[in-house]
């Protein structure tokens, strides 16, 4: 099974996709599903739920959180959680509240890594994204995938996509066969965390979602 783990759409304030956009291409690119993380809210996931359906797709529940320390993924969450600037241990609290996934995405790049020690989460953090594509930079990510081989956590990855265009250029990997499954994966550290990066214009897609393109 292949999600991608990190995606955001028309909902966040940088981006622009439309969803079904973004079901799309992620089915062009051979996944069998995504997670809508938006910034700050939770506004797209009945919209996502019902496409999923609609083109036998996977959806996972998901938002992209900032913390005074930086910006933490939540996964397979069950409602919004207003977290913003707070203390990442609060937010990862709330995460863990409603049994979903705390996932640090992005931990090393500069300007978006996390500004912290991460040594100092270890009991709460289920996974660190150990691929982002839509930074250029690699060694950051090889950092992530050590950091995360040295302290045995989980390991994902996620395309980062701002525009649908960019979405499945990576995934995170794992064999089994049901959505439930591959969450138990996650946490059981039996997931690969693969893909490229992409095109370098996807830095820039906040310009391209207002050109619509």
């Amino acid at each position: 099974m292949k999600i991608d783990l990190h995606c955001h759409t028309k909902h966040s304030y940088d981006a622009g996709s439309d969803i079904e956009k973004i079901i799309i291409q992620g089915k062009k690119m051979g996944l069998d599903g995504i997670a809508i993380t938006d910034h700050e809210n939770t506004n797209g996931w009945e919209e996502a739920i019902s496409l999923g359906k609609k083109h036998n797709f996977l959806i996972v529940l998901g938002q992209e959180i900032k913390t005074t320390k930086g910006d933490i993924l939540g996964l397979f969450l069950n409602k919004q959680i207003d977290g913003y600037k707070k203390d990442p241990k609060i937010v990862m609290e709330e995460i863990k509240k409603q049994n979903g996934l705390v996932i640090i995405p992005h931990p090393f790049h500069n300007g978006e890594g996390f500004r912290d020690k991460l040594e100092n989460y270890l009991d709460i953090i289920d996974a660190i994204e150990v691929f982002n594509a839509r930074k250029p930079l690699s060694s950051p990510d090889k950092k992530a995938l050590q950091f995360a081989k040295d302290y045995n956590l989980g390991m994902t990855a996620g395309s980062d996509s701002h525009h649908h265009k960019g979405v499945g250029y990576a995934y995170t990997e794992a064999d089994v066969k049901t959505i439930d499954d591959f969450k138990n994966a996650i946490i059981n550290k039996k997931t690969r965390g693969l893909g490229k990066k992409a095109p370098i214009y996807q830095i820039f897609t906040p310009l391209l979602s207002k050109m619509k393109l």
